[in-house]
């Protein structure tokens, strides 16, 4: 995913209303940002300023034309907090066949339906995949007092529609079909995945049965620039 123009580097003053931010620029300028997030960002944002980067739209219709994307956390690493750019991270990455386990030639969907739910992407045809695919961002690193161990868990926060995804997934490979659950993991510092199990049990104890049930869990790192974000490598998943 590359970005033109460049992302700016600027300096978060605060985050409020859910989906608003306050940044300075370089040149001393105070502007308000859209910040596509509904998650609690815990330890993504510190409280203090820290250094942020920033989109333009280009839009100037939009009432916020820029947009928050990644923030510089503990221990100095980068998390991305834009949670729309998730799922075209994965998409671009399975496309680029850069995932082997999830390979494009049958086709790639996006937004595909299945009973009541609707999961983020899907291989095969579109009225009958083979393979469904959810996909999560995933950010919560150690905070400021805590040893950088290069775990990054999700949820973080209570998340009652992960809980449900995790249930259909298990629906899915129930009816001889395959599901995979992808943590996008935005964060540098990352060197394995786990569920939040301090944060939201029940979506750590649906993750485990769900492994177990046959569901394929997958954690792939961003690396992240002010030019590009892009999958890179996989790393291990800690049940």
């Amino acid at each position: 995913m590359k970005f033109d123009p460049p992302l700016e580097t600027v300096t978060l003053l605060r985050r409020y209303k859910r989906f608003m931010a306050d940044v300075v620029r370089a040149d001393g300028s105070e502007i308000t940002v859209h910040c596509p997030n509904t998650g609690s960002m815990k330890n993504c944002v510190l409280g203090v300023p820290q250094q942020a980067l920033i989109s333009d739209s280009g839009n100037p219709k939009r009432k916020y034309r820029h947009t928050l994307e990644a923030l510089q956390v503990a221990h100095g690493h980068w998390a991305g907090v834009n949670t729309s750019r998730t799922n075209a991270l994965v998409e671009e990455a399975v496309r680029a066949a850069r995932i082997p386990s999830l390979a494009p030639e049958d086709g790639v969907e996006r937004e595909v339906k299945y009973g009541d739910s609707r999961f983020d992407l899907a291989l095969g045809d579109r009225a009958d995949p083979h393979t469904f695919i959810e996909v999560k961002n995933v950010t919560l690193g150690p905070g400021p007092e805590e040893a950088d161990d290069g775990v990054i868990a999700f949820p973080d926060s209570v998340t009652e529609r992960g809980q449900k995804h995790l249930k259909t997934l298990m629906e899915v490979v129930a009816s001889g079909k395959r599901a995979v659950l992808v943590f996008c993991v935005q964060h540098s510092g990352a060197m394995a995945a786990r569920p939040a199990d301090e944060i939201d049990v029940r979506y750590g104890e649906l993750l485990r049965e769900a492994a177990q049930e046959g569901v394929e869990v997958l954690a792939w790192k961003t690396a992240m620039s002010g030019q590009e974000f892009t999958l890179t490598q996989a790393v291990p998943i800690l049940l």
